[in-house]
């Protein structure tokens, strides 16, 4: 048994309304306020060097202290493991970069500051594993969690020196689901 509805023939058939368009015309209409803004990304947490020993800026491992303004945004074991990571990378070449370091002091003035590029390069070649590191975590975990983590250089709170810290900031959500 079928059904015929009498109306099947208009169904696809698209009608123009035009006292809407007169209404449009009337009242200007502002996209931007319709639309709902990101909310704002509140500052960046900032995890310091914690080492006794710092050359060029890197200091020798991280504070693995879980800061409390990421509550709730991921697990303290996930940000320790983390910072884990990052020390053990340190602990592995900044010890190089130290020897490295004193044996172009020593010979500085022989090689007329030359001796000393050697540290340049491997301090250069560290900070590029640790924000490879950072990276690899970030894709691994902290993108999905709206969170972003780099080395940055900061100016240091009791000196004119430069520091390099982990800066975790808040990626803001955009409303990809709400239609146009």
């Amino acid at each position: 048994m079928s059904v015929l509805l009498p109306n099947m023939a208009d169904f696809d058939t698209i009608y123009e309304l035009e006292e809407e368009e007169e209404e449009e015309e009337s009242e200007p209409v502002v996209r931007s306020q319709e639309l709902p803004r990101p909310r704002d990304a509140p500052d960046p947490v900032a995890v310091r060097g914690a080492g006794h020993i710092t050359v060029f800026g890197l200091s020798n491992k991280f504070d693995t202290e879980f800061p409390s303004v990421l509550t709730g945004k991921v697990a303290p074991e996930e940000f320790k493991t983390s910072i884990s990571r990052v020390n053990a990378c340190l602990r592995k070449n900044l010890p190089v970069n130290v020897k490295w370091l004193l044996c172009g002091c020593l010979c500085c003035c022989c090689t007329l500051g030359c001796s000393l590029w050697p540290v340049v390069c491997l301090n250069k070649r560290t900070r590029r594993s640790i924000q490879k590191l950072l990276e690899w975590e970030n894709n691994r975990l902290y993108h999905k969690l709206g969170l972003h983590w780099k080395l940055s250089k900061r100016k240091c709170e009791t000196s004119n020196m430069m520091e390099y810290v982990i800066l975790i900031e808040f990626v803001p959500k955009y409303p990809i689901f709400r239609p146009d």
